[in-house]
């Protein structure tokens, strides 16, 4: 048999987890060689492997994540009131898969951001799609898709994406076509898709802040309801940088 032409075979067939395993072998004293089953067997775990990482690495440059974060950094000092075994309850992404949202609230640089992109790193390596906006950024797009004609485009990009994270939410005023489009992304995720508010505001003041009474009482019944509720304290985490 010739090994060179199998490994040659692996990579025009584009198995690259099995070629690299298949190299490694190769690389090994003969009588270290695994058996014909073992080999094939390992050989299909390494492929899976190498796709499911592939699939998280694109997920995670396509998601624009503020902060490489993971839930393993996460500082639970009794000020934060942030909760370990809440956290991990929700680390295996269920939520997700029963589409519920997530409400994080605290002052000025509690870590509300962090958080919100530790579980955008958590969603991507499970195989979600997810994609971060600040709500400077996302009123911006919208303001340019109803320029260009574009709503339409950007709502089914959206409605693709398992997580949805809005970042600073309530630092910009809404107008009238971002209240519209965030009711109408609200409706058309409602039941079906998750996604992350983040704010410094604590969610009694949102209805004020939405400011419109009509499209505030739908925005507010489909992001609470089902919602798990994460309310951030303790000292600014800026200072303790500095």
């Amino acid at each position: 048999m010739n090994q060179s032409f199998t490994l040659q075979q692996l990579q025009n067939l584009k198995l690259a987890g099995m070629a690299l395993h298949y190299e490694g072998i190769l690389s090994l004293p003969t009588h270290q060689h695994p058996d014909g089953h073992t080999l094939v067997a390992s050989m299909a775990e390494a492929e899976i492997l190498h796709r499911s990482n592939a699939k998280m690495k694109l997920y995670l440059q396509l998601s624009k994540l503020r902060y490489q974060a993971h839930l393993h950094e996460l500082d639970y000092s009794k000020d934060r009131n942030l909760n370990q075994s809440s956290i991990q309850q929700l680390a295996d992404c269920s939520y997700i898969k029963r589409a519920e949202n997530m409400l994080i609230t605290g002052a000025t640089g509690v870590g509300k951001s962090f958080v919100a992109c530790a579980f955008g790193q958590q969603a991507c390596a499970q195989g979600h799609k997810v994609l971060y906006y600040n709500l400077n950024k996302f009123i911006e797009k919208i303001a340019q898709a109803k320029l260009e004609g574009n709503m339409n485009k950007l709502l089914d990009s959206l409605d693709r994406v398992a997580l949805l994270i809005l970042d600073d939410f309530g630092l910009m005023p809404l107008d009238d076509n971002t209240r519209l489009a965030l009711l109408q992304i609200l409706e058309d995720r409602y039941e079906r898709k998750s996604i992350i508010i983040a704010s410094q505001l604590p969610i009694a003041s949102w209805y004020e802040y939405i400011n419109q009474s009509t499209i505030a009482d739908a925005i507010m019944d489909r992001l609470t309801s089902s919602a798990h509720r994460i309310e951030l304290k303790g000292k600014s985490l800026r200072k303790k940088t500095k």
